[in-house]
């Protein structure tokens, strides 16, 4: 493995919150293990130097974001043949589906060769206004428990050098 230390990263894009509160829930039950990163921001040795991967972004349109997106179209090739096995997970803020999001990154992950290692989590919000899908929103506190021990498996299974 490429990565210096055995290390979670949740890379993770929000435009009203509700993913971000959703990562930051994950990296709470990571207990210190976890480096947040805006998905903006990350570069190929972002990843290459982690054990394993939370992608969390909403459903925008029936797809993932395409900060999202862009993530994977500038680190997709950089880490062809360099990641295979490594453990990954997702968390999805949605209106009403969420699904597809969560495809389209399964199908990208599956070139990588990553290892889903903890069921896909969709957030369902029920949003379906215009005003109501561009508001600031609060994620449940129920939910935010549901990250917080997606972070925790994945910390907990990184600490054991089962991923």
């Amino acid at each position: 493995m490429d990565g210096n230390s055995a290390s979670l990263l949740i890379l993770w894009h929000s435009r009203t919150g509700a993913a971000q509160a959703m990562a930051q829930a994950a990296a709470e039950g990571a207990r210190g293990s976890a480096r947040l990163l805006q998905a903006g921001d990350a570069a190929p040795d972002d990843l290459l130097a982690a054990s394993a991967f939370l992608f969390v972004c909403p459903e925008n349109l029936g797809g993932m974001t395409g900060t999202m997106k862009e993530l994977f179209d500038r680190c997709y090739y950089p880490l062809l043949g360099r990641v295979e096995g490594r453990a990954y997970a997702t968390l999805i803020a949605a209106g009403s589906d969420g699904q597809g999001a969560q495809a389209q990154i399964d199908r990208i992950v599956t070139g990588w060769r990553l290892r889903r290692v903890a069921d896909g989590l969709i957030v369902n919000l029920g949003v379906q206004t215009p005003e109501a899908i561009m508001a600031p929103k609060a994620v449940p506190e129920g939910d935010l428990a549901r990250c917080r021990e997606v972070g925790s498996l994945l910390a907990e299974g990184i600490s054991l050098g089962i991923f």
